[in-house]
């Protein structure tokens, strides 16, 4: 008999895994001594693809070989290259094509979506963000409301019950039917960096429209990680990074979604630059400004082509192996992962992320009683790559592109020999 919470168990489970072969496909880091990391940050930084290289590498020599004529002549010609992730990406997000476009970085996306849908009023102005939301968003909000001759105590903060440390969407339906008619904006974490909570979006737009408010979500922890359905959601925006859960490489890109019903406004404000100028006439040089449909209407500048070929590589394993069954392993493993962490018999260790597979993604937190960073020291000191939050929170993620079950179960064994 095989019992879970054992090595050979763990080894069975990768041998009927359907998607282990995806493991090799990544570079594992190593130590000095050649051994692979156990490698649980997929929520900070992805892994590399192997075929990163020769993506990037296309572009460097068609660069040497071609010069300008690269935008036109390229194997992947550049002048149209975001084109080449549209498609891609949208069926990560669950979106329309339209309604996708990758640029930037996620805070520079933020600010360019609130230029067009943060738009106060003397009497509606405020704006709802989680208690504990990323701290960029925070400080995003925070210098939206300034520029606009409000104050950071015009922020709403939707926050846990007392004793408690997820998200209760009732109490956002109070915030907004009580207060709503202030409100300009929820700009809300999908899945929230701390707790790895995964928000009902289609739930947080039907209460924000109820009041006429605009409602964002900052998907950073979300986009590879969990199906969002953005278009379904019916949210009016939503912005993301690529170098977690999307292996885009340290400050890749970001990407943004615009609801279709905003895809022919063109009366929204918003910053222009050439780029999101009509592609037919953008030659012309001297024609007036005539911005594009769709979330195509948002960019400014043409994009870095050398991170584009980076993302277009993870992004086509994304697209052969399609989210559905990443999700369903990455329910497995998370749960394993649930399974094993409850089998410490100690009441300091808990995990505060949902239990409901369909409230979170692949991050459980960990919560340990009287720990502190020295404890993710010791992880390190053997071997185990996880990040901490303070004041006692181990963020552990086994990503389902490149975690295997044998990886959960000795970080988890090595864990327990530490508590």
């Amino acid at each position: 008999m095989q019992y879970k919470n054992s090595l050979t168990f763990a080894k069975q489970q990768d041998k009927e895994d359907v998607l282990y072969h995806l493991r090799n496909l990544f570079h594992i880091p190593k130590d000095k001594k050649g051994d692979e990391w156990l490698y649980f940050t997929g929520n900070s930084l992805g892994l590399q693809p192997k075929s990163t290289k020769r993506y990037i590498n296309q572009e460097l020599e068609d660069w040497a070989i071609l010069g300008v004529e690269g935008h036109f002549e390229a194997k992947n010609p550049w002048l149209n290259y975001h084109e080449l992730l549209t498609d891609k990406m949208a069926k990560v997000v669950g979106a329309k094509p339209i309604e996708v476009v990758v640029m930037n970085t996620l805070t520079t996306n933020l600010h360019l979506l609130m230029v067009s849908f943060y738009r106060p009023t003397k009497t509606k102005y405020k704006i709802v963000i989680e208690s504990d939301a990323f701290p960029s968003d925070r400080y995003a909000v925070e210098s939206q409301l300034k520029f606009h001759g409000f104050s950071s105590d015009d922020i709403i903060e939707w926050k846990p019950r007392k004793g408690e440390e997820l998200l209760n969407i009732e109490d956002l339906q109070k915030i907004v039917s009580e207060q709503g008619d202030e409100i300009a904006l929820l700009l809300i974490g999908g899945v929230n960096y701390y707790t790895g909570q995964f928000l009902d979006l289609k739930r947080v737009a039907k209460i924000g429209h109820s009041k006429d408010c605009v409602v964002g979500i900052d998907l950073a922890h979300g986009a590879g990680n969990i199906q969002p359905n953005l278009h379904e959601s019916n949210v009016d925006f939503a912005a993301w990074c690529t170098y977690k859960y999307l292996n885009s490489g340290p400050g890749s890109l970001g990407g943004v979604f615009v609801h279709e019903r905003h895809a022919n406004n063109k009366d929204l404000p918003r910053f222009s630059g050439w780029w999101n100028h009509n592609k037919e006439t953008r030659f012309n040089m001297r024609q007036p400004f005539d911005v594009m449909k769709g979330a195509e209407g948002w960019q400014l500048s043409n994009p870095p082509i050398l991170s584009m070929a980076a993302i277009k590589a993870s992004l086509d394993l994304f697209d052969e192996v399609g989210m559905d069954a990443l999700r369903e392993k990455s329910e497995k493993l998370t749960g394993y992962l649930e399974y094993l962490i409850g089998e410490i018999d100690s009441d300091d260790i808990k995990i505060i992320t949902p239990h409901n597979p369909h409230e979170r993604g692949c991050q459980l937190s960990i919560q340990v009683k009287n720990a502190d960073k020295s404890l993710h020291k010791k992880l390190t000191e053997n071997n185990i790559i996880t990040d901490w939050r303070e004041p006692n929170v181990i963020r552990c993620a086994p990503v389902p592109m490149y975690t295997s079950f044998e990886d959960v179960y000795r970080m988890v064994f090595i864990l327990k020999g530490l508590l």
